[in-house]
């Protein structure tokens, strides 16, 4: 009976451990995706920054610069 109990308790703890592994990947993983929005949050803000900014650009030129 003791080796059956003390089995038992051996998977009680290894089940206790791997919850918690389970929650800190999780919180973790929450986190990085948290991250990962706010990452493509500022790249879409600088691609409209940049978009806004050629627009602004004078139309290039058809003419030849005076050294050719």
């Amino acid at each position: 009976m003791q080796d059956t109990e003390k089995r038992f308790i051996e998977l009680e703890e290894k089940i206790a451990f791997q919850e918690d592994v389970i929650q800190k990947l999780d919180d973790s993983l929450a986190i990085q995706q948290k991250q990962l929005m706010q990452a493509e949050h500022k790249i879409s803000m600088l691609i409209e920054q940049q978009k806004k900014l050629e627009s602004n650009l004078p139309a290039p030129s058809d003419e030849r610069p005076p050294h050719y």
